[in-house]
């Protein structure tokens, strides 16, 4: 058996979660590979909606197992209240969640840290979450991290230790006020939740699924154009987005990866800062962000707004290796009269076709013009009903990447998918 990858093409918030909630029946096992509660997966269905920030969007699958990976960083507040949401609605995670013992904690100094670094950026500042992330990984690369499986023995030590020297880091190179107390019983109550659950040496396991015949379906967080090394750096999150996290999140041989689902929308989207060639200031940008909700599932924050980049979707498809495609939120653009991608970037005078290495202000997109389909697609059920003028749309993506699209989405519930032959 081989291990799906399902990831994000653009900036993160392409509807990943969905996507995994309905491709779930598929599988037996569903694993997040990377990434920590910034990412926040948003699933609609019997007309409630959930958000996930750390477990996988395969849970409201009783008759599946899922598992975080080691490549995950794990807020024990956030998984609190993930837990004690999802038990309101009926549903008892404790005998299909497992969780790596060595995937790294989040501890309320790294909250800390990563305020006190992003204020000191002043005008420079990356845009972070504010949750402790990326001070997370640094101790992490740093071999200072306190991970899972570490609250088995000794943990309030090796507490101690590491919360000793995030308060002399802030102390030294930071004016920066703040209360330790104030997140730490919480947190705590956190930690004995963890211990409550199954802590498992996740690449054992899942090798050895493997080798029993379960199917496995890896869901990345953020998307390929946030990737520590291949993403817009440094407006970047901390971890390896792309196809390959998914083998150092999990412990799995890229020779036991199979089909890679990459997931887009049909515009673009992001939060924060950073570059975003494509991105719209007018009242389309506006209408974009009203009609498609952009408002980020984990902070709130309004999404910038864009036509659809097909230079970055096809260095995404490239780095990841994308088999197949699937395209979201076709429906937000169902009023428009015109529609736009992206075909290529103008730079220094020239027209180039390709990302290159720091994307600036100074890069300009060169569009192709379709004509807008003015139909309501939310009730389509089957991709005979799809307007030409759509048919269209998609026929152009799919020649431009060379990769077809297997799955439309139509609308934010589990239902308005759409597979195509």
């Amino acid at each position: 058996m081989k291990v799906d990858v399902l990831l994000g093409l653009q900036w993160g918030d392409e509807g990943k979660g969905k996507i995994v909630d309905v491709l779930t029946p598929k599988y037996d096992i569903i694993t997040r590979f990377q990434g920590g509660p910034n990412a926040g997966h948003t699933l609609e269905f019997n007309k409630i909606k959930h958000v996930l920030h750390t477990i996988p969007s395969g849970i409201f699958r009783d008759d599946k197992l899922n598992v975080i990976g080691n490549g995950v960083v794990i807020d024990p507040v956030i998984f609190k209240k993930e837990i004690e949401g999802i038990k309101a609605i009926g549903i008892d995670l404790s005998k299909n969640l497992f969780i790596s013992k060595k995937a790294h904690l989040i501890l309320p100094s790294h909250r800390i840290l990563d305020a006190a670094s992003e204020a000191a950026k002043g005008k420079s500042k990356i845009g972070s979450t504010l949750k402790g992330i990326g001070p997370t990984y640094m101790d992490k690369t740093g071999r200072n991290g306190l991970r899972v499986g570490d609250i088995l023995t000794n943990f309030d030590e090796k507490y101690k230790a590491l919360v000793e020297k995030h308060g002399e880091m802030l102390d030294k190179y930071f004016s920066f006020e703040y209360d330790l107390s104030e997140y730490e019983a919480e947190w705590f109550e956190g930690i004995k939740l963890l211990q409550e659950f199954q802590l498992i040496d996740s690449e054992q396991f899942l090798n050895d699924s493997l080798k029993n015949g379960k199917s496995i379906l890896a869901e990345g967080a953020q998307g390929t154009l946030l990737d520590i090394d291949f993403g817009s750096y440094p407006f970047v999150t901390s971890s390896n987005t792309v196809c390959a996290g998914a083998c150092t999140g999990l412990g799995i041989a890229p020779n036991k990866i199979g089909e890679v689902i990459g997931i887009f929308k049909a515009y673009c989207t992001r939060v924060g800062m950073g570059p975003f060639p494509t991105e719209l200031f007018d009242e389309v940008g506006t209408e974009l962000r009203v009609k498609g909700n952009e408002f980020g599932s984990t902070t709130g924050r309004e999404r910038r707004c864009g036509w659809l980049d097909m230079v970055s979707l096809k260095y995404s498809i490239m780095i990841n290796g994308v088999t197949q495609l699937t395209m979201m939120k076709s429906d937000v653009l169902d009023d428009f009269d015109t529609i736009k991608i992206c075909t290529g970037y103008k730079l220094d005078g020239k027209e180039i076709d390709y990302v290159p290495y720091e994307m600036t202000a100074d890069i300009k997109p060169v569009y192709t013009e379709f004509k807008g389909w003015k139909t309501d697609m939310t009730s389509m059920s089957n991709e005979n009903e799809f307007p030409e003028a759509f048919k269209a749309y998609v026929d152009f993506i799919e020649k431009a990447t060379g990769i077809a699209i297997t799955v439309v989405s139509v609308g934010p519930n589990r239902s308005q998918t759409i597979e195509r032959k």
